[in-house]
């Protein structure tokens, strides 16, 4: 069944069902067939590929990805819509629409259960909630299961966070934490009449090419994220107060740490690239071992 027609399909069918949108889960149906189309050619699909789908909705982007992909497992956190599913999906045979909550679900299992002679990468593809967008994502990005390719539609504003580069406004702990993983480019904006009920906000189709390894080395993945949010949470502060004030940086005994890592400390967190950040957190690193190595020194010698 296409339900891509327009809002006055939509609204019919859900009445049909009993249902109507459910503001607190972020439920806008994206109707507009160019701009469904357009999302699923992003993920470069062929039959070989599985396709993990965030919130299917009304199955009108799930039924793209099923017409391209070999299987499409789909993961809807509003058990009302199951049966509207069932029916708006019921022509394709490798659709598996799944109950689940994809800030708890474990992905994993999903494709060992699904898909167990799967052994690629999958691609992962939603129009994600705009309410839950930097944790699911977060979620998504740093699970443990095999991902290749994200396509997904976000805040336009969300989407230049994830996408900036040093020296912006938009550049901060999230540019970071995505970019440490995965290599962003925005694909094309999304007006709000392309869904109903329409959104606030405008939004942005992006993909994020999964990295096989980490951007940069760091050698304490804790430390390299706590000196990034130290940074951009006193970002207003030049690198060495910011520090100080998180409990990083602890002068005199810290006072190396910058030139080790070849940054002068009077610099703002949101020039550093990834490289750099990486540099400082291995100064400091190093600088807690050698303090731990002097209290263990210390304590030996008092006991002799």
């Amino acid at each position: 069944m296409n339900v891509t027609t327009s809002p006055t399909a939509i609204k019919a069918l859900l009445k049909r069902y009993g249902l109507l949108p459910k503001k607190g889960l972020g439920q806008h149906f994206l109707w507009q067939s160019q701009v469904v189309e357009r999302i699923a050619a992003a993920a470069a699909l062929t039959k070989e590929d599985v396709v993990l789908e965030i919130g299917p909705g009304l199955g009108v982007l799930t039924a793209a990805l099923a017409r391209r992909a070999g299987l499409v497992i789909a993961v809807e956190i509003d058990g009302s819509l199951l049966p509207l599913l069932k029916e708006t999906l019921g022509g394709y045979d490798n659709i598996r629409v799944v109950k689940g909550d994809a800030l708890k679900v474990d992905f994993g299992n999903l494709l060992d259960d699904y898909a167990p002679r799967f052994t690629g990468a999958c691609k992962v593809v939603g129009n994600l909630p705009y309410c839950i967008t930097s944790p699911l994502l977060m979620r998504l990005l740093y699970g443990e299961f095999r991902k290749e390719l994200f396509v997904f539609m976000v805040q336009k504003e969300v989407a230049r966070r994830i996408a900036a580069v040093p020296g912006g406004k938009d550049y901060g702990s999230l540019s970071v934490a995505v970019q440490y993983l995965a290599v962003p480019q925005c694909l094309f904006q999304v007006s709000p009449h392309a869904f109903y009920p329409r959104p606030e906000v405008e939004s942005t189709v992006m993909n994020l090419t999964s990295l096989q390894q980490p951007a940069v080395r760091v050698e304490d993945t804790e430390i390299f994220f706590r000196v990034v949010r130290a940074a951009f949470r006193y970002r207003r502060k030049t690198l060495r107060n910011a520090l100080q004030e998180a409990g990083l940086w602890h002068p005199p005994k810290d006072d190396d740490i910058f030139e080790i890592a070849g940054i002068v400390p009077e610099r703002r967190g949101e020039t550093l690239d990834l490289a750099e950040f990486s540099r400082l957190a291995d100064a400091l690193a190093h600088s807690k071992e050698r303090k731990e190595e002097n209290k263990c020194t210390s304590s030996v010698q008092a006991k002799v």
